[in-house]
């Protein structure tokens, strides 16, 4: 970022680079597989270029680049309200193809349709369960947990203190406990 402020312009392709993903993956999990991720990874490093004379190295870059991420995740989830969470597994309108032939023959290397059918309730569950977290408490757990970002560094990207972060983080993994208790405990017989 400093060659980037500094005039070069292939430090920025590089940045691009080596964050673009990272940053597509937060907001995949933040807010779901929503069409518009593609635009807010841009709108972050659209900001960056709009910032680049006013950054100041007071912590690592990618506390920085989170920083703008998070932001735009919650503002994002505020414009938005409610949000629609669907499998990608699904048509968006839930319907089955009922076109398609079952087939006779049985594939032992591939799991039964009904544990398909689990899998993806499971799977719905625990996204329906993240997305009814305070934006806060999801921030905090995704980058605590997928990004492996310290305490100390996520406090500084929601901009507060580290105890608060340790708070949010067990809230929300207590949160999904309860939520998903039921999918626990049948896991467990």
């Amino acid at each position: 970022m400093l060659a980037y402020q500094a005039g070069d312009e292939r430090a920025f392709d590089r940045l691009v680079e080596k964050y673009s993903g990272q940053l597509y993956a937060l907001f995949t999990r933040f807010l779901g597989p929503i069409p518009e991720r593609e635009d807010l990874v841009q709108e972050v490093f659209l900001r960056i270029v709009r910032n680049r004379e006013r950054y100041e190295p007071s912590a690592r870059f990618s506390t920085f680049l989170y920083r703008i991420a998070f932001n735009l995740a919650v503002n994002r989830t505020e414009r938005e309200g409610s949000r629609d969470i669907r499998s990608i597994d699904r048509p968006s309108d839930g319907a089955l193809d009922e076109d398609v032939a079952p087939r006779e023959l049985v594939d032992t290397r591939v799991a039964a349709p009904s544990q398909a059918l689990e899998r993806d309730d499971v799977v719905g569950a625990v996204r329906t369960a993240i997305a009814e977290l305070t934006p806060a408490q999801r921030m905090a757990l995704i980058l605590a947990k997928y990004e492996e970002l310290p305490y100390e560094e996520i406090a500084v990207v929601m901009g507060t203190s580290e105890k608060a972060i340790k708070s949010m983080v067990h809230r929300a993994r207590e949160n999904l406990r309860v939520r998903l208790a039921p999918f626990l405990s049948e896991e467990r017989l």
